[in-house]
Parts: structure tokens; C-alpha cells; sequence
């Protein structure tokens, strides 16, 4: 499935702290903007996330849509959306695709570029 840069992600991160009683766990955030900049209508159709850990644990993440969603977004629009992300350590990164349809059928992935999650002042 080949990739194309018609689709705009933008990513906003938040730690959430106090969220999960235990200490060992960390809470994040995340506020996904994406925006179609291609000549046709899309509907995201199924996501793919790569989260690594500061200890480089790796967990994939896929499914269809996104919170419970397969948005449609019309050509000059955007699809904005909330979630989060519990990490064992104060730190990780998170990477990934969605898969995307064209109005005319035609299926591409839409890179999600790599962002990070930290804990405030846990990297310098």
C-alpha cells in the first residue's frame, strides 16, 4: 500500500497526571488533527500505532477506526479526536499510520510522523 502526503497530522500531547492510582504507571493524552488536502473526499478506515516505551518496549496497537469512529473528511476538512496512551516509564513515542479510502476506492496509508510522550521536566 503505498503512501502519500495528502493528509496532514498534526499531534498535541498532554501527561495526565493523578489519572491511575498506581505509581508505576504513566497517563497520556493525545489531541490527533487531520486534515485533507487531497483532490477527494477520504474515510479513515483502520489505524496502526507503534508505542515504544523509555525501556524500548514496543507495543502495537490496530484496529479499525479511531475512537469508535471511521470519519469521513471532505476535501479542505480536518477529523479531530482525543485518546490516550498508559506507558511504564515517564517517557516513550508513539508512531503509526492510517489506513485511508479515497471517494473512488483507491486505499493509501497516511504516515502519523513520530511525537513523543513525556512527563514534564523528565527530559531535558
Amino acid at each position: 500500500m503505498k503512501q502519500v502526503n495528502e493528509i496532514d497530522i498534526s499531534v498535541e500531547t498532554q501527561y495526565l497526571e493523578n489519572q491511575i492510582p498506581d505509581k508505576d504507571k504513566y497517563v497520556f493524552a493525545y489531541k490527533i488533527t487531520i486534515f485533507n488536502n487531497g483532490l477527494q473526499p477520504v474515510q479513515l478506515i483502520n489505524r496502526y500505532w507503534l508505542i515504544t516505551d523509555g525501556n524500548g518496549e514496543k507495543t502495537e496497537v490496530q484496529g479499525e477506526g479511531v475512537v469508535g469512529k471511521q470519519p469521513h473528511i471532505a476535501t479542505g476538512d480536518s477529523f479531530q479526536y482525543t485518546s490516550g496512551a498508559v506507558l511504564d516509564t515517564p517517557v516513550g513515542t508513539m508512531q503509526g499510520y492510517y489506513e485511508m479510502q479515497r471517494e473512488d476506492g483507491d486505499r493509501f496509508q497516511a504516515a502519523i510522523n513520530v511525537f513523543s510522550l513525556a512527563v514534564p521536566n523528565a527530559v531535558n
